[in-house]
């Protein structure tokens, strides 16, 4: 069982590094507004992480197979989300510090409440993950037998601590970069949002590939 956890929060840790919507959210969250809302943003992509793979575990992967329109479908809904998430995240603006402000929205509890609930839906709003935990719960499931449905949650659960810890990582980094850089870091929202509409390209082009071959 020890194997399974270990296995879980090492493909969670790993799954966070590339360009993703909630990697973008936590620095944004991070730069223009607090490490509290960046850590409940990572925190809310955590647990849909957790979500999707324990729905590539324990018994999507028949349907993926079974249909095969249904891959380049995730793939085309998650680009158009993304892109348009890109692009929203490029042209950001900074914030004054949360702290500084009085307004109703920017309590902690609200803030929190407000960070979880867009880091889960960046990852809801984005099937195409879904194909992803697929993949690496088939190569989980190569190395460490059939999951059962206690292995395959007890997965999920590593899944959702690795995801979340290096959500917290980057959200740690971009508030000392931040402090260090000062103004200048204005450009860091920028290049992660252009880099993210290149991925939803990516991801529109691999639909197409699908469905025209």
């Amino acid at each position: 069982m020890l194997s399974v956890i270990i296995a879980g929060v090492l493909a969670g840790a790993v799954t966070g590094v590339p360009i993703g919507p909630v990697n973008v959210a936590v620095i944004d969250a991070a730069y223009r507004h607090t490490m509290r809302r960046a850590i409940a943003v990572g925190l809310g992509g955590a647990v849909a992480d957790g979500l999707y793979s324990a729905l590539g575990i324990l018994g999507v992967t028949p349907v993926l197979r079974s249909y095969a329109i249904v891959s380049p479908i995730l793939y085309a809904v998650s680009g158009v989300v993304l892109l348009i998430y890109g692009f929203l995240t490029a042209r950001s603006q900074p914030v004054a510090p949360a702290a500084h402000e009085a307004h109703a929205l920017d309590r902690p509890e609200n803030e929190l409440s407000l960070g979880f609930k867009t880091g889960l839906l960046l990852i809801l709003l984005n099937p195409a993950a879904v194909v992803t935990w697929v993949v690496i719960t088939e190569q989980i499931a190569d190395h460490l037998g059939t999951p059962t449905t206690i292995s395959g949650i007890l997965c999920a659960g590593g899944v959702m601590v690795g995801s979340f810890g290096w959500f917290s990582l980057v959200a740690h980094l971009t508030q000392r970069g931040k402090n260090v850089l000062g103004d200048k870091a204005a450009w860091i929202p920028r290049v992660i949002g252009v880099a993210l509409m290149v991925y939803a390209v990516y991801l529109i082009a691999r639909a197409v590939k699908y469905v025209v071959t």
